[in-house]
């Protein structure tokens, strides 16, 4: 498996550093992938992470052309069902996720579970603040709106997310739920993004043998 990479920013060259710490096989990247040999593209996962201007440009040449699609890439929810929907017609497997850090998806899994749990007694009320540094584009963060999507799910609300800018944070997300009596807080911060860029790199050998389009929380998260 030959692993390409979509955009050489920050975290494509993250990604770049774990390709070749663990000495796996390494195609290259490139910043306008439609310019990609589509003889190369065939043999390669790519591992997009560019913006979301970029990857609504790109992303039927990706299901078209490459062997296996990886998205880090947020910013594109509204057209999600249109991507998925292309993709699995291209018979092109994708993982995506708004967040590929592992211990973001345990957060994700926390969040549901909590969130059930007072959906029965009721009484709470949910909030969320997300912290990145002042480089990142959206806002709110597309981790933040899958905690929220989760949240709200359950508890048939709307979770109000208060989003802050500033310096170099590579990413911190606190989920509150606010009673009359007590307050309850789940807290996931991310020292690095090397967290990120290490999940993506795993979620490209999951795609071996894969079929469809899947959320990368799906595929670690058992139950």
């Amino acid at each position: 498996m030959k692993l390409f990479i979509s955009g050489y920013g920050k975290m494509g060259k993250m990604v770049e550093g774990i390709i070749l710490s663990r000495n796996m096989e390494y195609a290259g990247w490139s910043n306008s992938v439609r310019d990609v040999d589509p003889a190369l593209a065939k043999e390669c996962v790519c591992i997009d992470f560019t913006t979301p201007e970029a990857f609504r440009a790109n992303w039927r040449f990706l299901a078209e052309n490459f062997r296996a699609v990886v998205v880090g890439t947020t910013g594109w929810s509204d057209i999600k069902d249109e991507v998925t929907a292309y993709f699995e017609e291209c018979g092109t497997p994708m993982i995506w996720a708004s967040n590929f850090s592992v211990g973001v998806n345990v957060f994700f899994a926390l969040a549901d579970a909590v969130s059930k749990m007072l959906a029965k007694t009721g009484g709470y009320s949910p909030y969320m603040v997300e912290m990145h540094h002042c480089h990142k584009l959206d806002a709110p963060s597309g981790t933040a709106r899958t905690i929220a999507d989760i949240v709200d799910a359950n508890l048939g609300g709307k979770t109000d997310i208060q989003s802050v800018r500033c310096g170099e944070i590579p990413g911190i997300h606190t989920l509150g739920f606010e009673g009359l009596n007590d307050r309850i807080t789940l807290t996931h911060e991310s020292f690095s993004r090397e967290g990120f860029a290490s999940g993506a790199v795993d979620a490209a050998m999951m795609t071996e043998g894969l079929s469809g389009v899947h959320e990368f929380k799906e595929l670690i998260i058992v139950g």
